[in-house]
């Protein structure tokens, strides 16, 4: 029989999630007996959930489709909060995702480029599908990087992350902020889990690095949301910046990303110290625009 790519990422995703579960946690009472693997067995799944023990463990297998009404349930039961839930959803296909999978890098809708040119005291980022940084700003440069040194196939959030150093130090909380960016990465392969340049990234950054291979198959999934972003700036010293973000309504799959500081702010006055510094350097504040 051949699997469906999104029931087998379904299957990965519950056992992942009940491997997290303990039996005190889903309501179960401690039978002492000893466990051969973390979190709750199969049939405790199958018994919370009201389904066959077999029924659920074809689940897991990627064997079988779910009714919507069973993934409530199994949402329930697991604890998953909304951004899990709808990644289930869409795994099996019950929920549409945001827009077909594709696997061609996009480009930047040039409403976008103009306000990332417009904003001079503020970092923007436009991020697309599977975390690519499609456009910047000359104040994310500078609190960054130069993005435009990096070619242009390997401008992807989460790939900085995680292969350049200056980004592991320019983090204070760098592990926090990479298994986000993982998770952020998992919730966007819910539109095509088999899309070729995702598959080609995953399999790198796992060869490379041991912690993104651990994160990346614990199948934690999240939103971007706003935030915030503690950052070790080598000119301007110690920076807390708030994150949000907004969504494209002509390409819903491009979001901008902004770093702000609240007026008065110590961060806000480095900023503008960094701002009075910045030397005008097109090739890192258009790159890839």
């Amino acid at each position: 029989m051949r699997r469906e790519p999104g029931l087998e990422e379904l299957g990965a995703f519950l056992k992942a999630r009940r491997a997290q579960l303990s039996s005190g946690t889903a309501g179960l009472p401690d039978d002492a007996t000893p466990r051969r693997v973390p979190g709750l067995r199969r049939e405790e799944v199958a018994r919370l959930t009201a389904i066959s023990t077999d029924y659920y463990t074809r689940l897991e297998q990627g064997r079988v489709q779910a009714s919507e009404a069973v993934l409530d349930v199994l949402a329930r039961v697991l604890r998953l909060d909304g951004d899990q839930r709808e990644y289930l959803l869409t795994l099996a296909g019950k929920s549409a995702p945001p827009a077909a999978g594709r696997s061609a890098r996009q480009e930047v809708q040039p409403q976008m480029r103009h306000l990332l040119d417009d904003l001079t005291l503020t970092a923007g980022f436009v991020i697309g599908h599977n975390t690519d940084l499609l456009a910047w700003n000359t104040m994310a440069a500078a609190l960054v990087m130069d993005f435009g040194r990096v070619p242009e196939e390997e401008r992807n959030y989460v790939r900085l992350v995680f292969t350049e150093p200056a980004i592991r130090v320019l983090y204070r909380d760098w592990e926090a902020m990479a298994r986000l960016a993982v998770s952020h990465l998992r919730m966007d392969s819910r539109r095509n889990p088999r899309d070729p340049r995702l598959t080609a990234l995953v399999e790198e950054l796992s060869t490379l690095d041991p912690q993104f291979r651990l994160w990346w198959t614990s199948h934690d999934v999240a939103a971007r949301a706003g935030g915030t972003r503690l950052l070790r700036h080598p000119v301007v010293g110690d920076l807390a910046l708030e994150r949000s973000t907004f969504t494209c309504a002509e390409d819903p799959e491009q979001q901008l990303v902004v770093w702000t500081a609240k007026p008065g702010s110590r961060t806000h006055d480095a900023l503008l110290s960094l701002a009075s510094t910045i030397e005008a350097a097109p090739e890192a504040v258009h790159g890839a625009a």
